[in-house]
């Protein structure tokens, strides 16, 4: 396998109801190091479900995926343990509402990562500052913004040290002046190479973060290419009546 290849998915099937339903339909994506995916689609075209894939979130039906070359779908493979090499941001926030900010973000890696809380409090710190939230440490989840919750999940990921970002529609659930500030927090952590995947409606960030966007619809990926073939010269009919309602 490809050093470069930070994962690599090959046959992938998600079947529900006894296969009437297929979700995925044998779905085959390589992801390399510092490479940005956006996968972009219809409702219900398995985009999510490809996402939550990819960290055993949902067990595939059938295929496999390899996260630094080790088939993590193998009965025998520790999954906790490459779990925790892959941040996960979700639509909602997902924060424990009883800790304030830098407990939130903190508990994690002193519990699984064995840093001394002052470790953990001092990289937590960074990041909030990096996302521009270094004051709202103490505060707690109800006294945040929908897109301050959503950078402080963000940074949370982070303070894991993950080698991959996965992210499930993180804006979907903010109001629409919201939705910039999270956006611009990830455009940042592309900059600094972090692979990420980026389930997303939000045509205007595939178009300018993405190295390659992925189309997918009814369980399968029809067309991918640079954000410059799928925006301006679509190839399959799908994907040009999708462009056409959402551009």
């Amino acid at each position: 396998m490809n050093d470069n290849k930070i994962i690599r998915v090959t046959g992938l099937k998600k079947h529900y109801f006894g296969g009437k339903v297929k979700a995925l339909d044998g779905i085959d994506l390589d992801i390399e190091r510092g490479e940005v995916v956006v996968i972009i689609g219809p409702s219900g075209s398995g985009k999510s479900t490809l996402l939550r894939s990819l960290n055993l979130l949902e067990l595939p039906t059938a295929g496999q995926i390899f996260f630094n070359g080790t088939d993590i779908t193998d009965k025998k493979v520790n999954i906790n343990s490459h779990r925790q090499k892959m941040g996960m941001v979700f639509q909602h926030f997902n924060l424990f509402n009883n800790m304030n900010i830098l407990k939130n973000m903190t508990i994690a890696p002193v519990q699984l990562l064995k840093r001394t809380k002052a470790e953990a409090e001092e990289k937590a710190l960074q990041l909030l500052k990096k996302v521009g939230l270094e004051d709202r440490a103490n505060a707690y989840p109800s006294q945040l913004s929908g897109g301050q919750k959503q950078r402080v999940a963000i940074v949370r990921a982070l303070c894991m040290e993950p080698q991959v970002m996965l992210f499930d529609e993180p804006t979907s659930a903010l109001d629409p002046e919201m939705v910039g500030e999270v956006l611009d927090v990830m455009k940042s952590l592309a900059r600094d190479g972090m692979t990420m995947a980026v389930v997303t409606h939000e045509m205007g960030f595939a178009r300018e973060v993405a190295d390659r966007v992925i189309f997918m619809d009814e369980g399968r990926i029809i067309e991918t290419g640079t954000p410059e073939e799928i925006f301006t010269t679509p190839q399959s009919p799908r994907l040009q009546d999708f462009l056409s309602k959402v551009l």
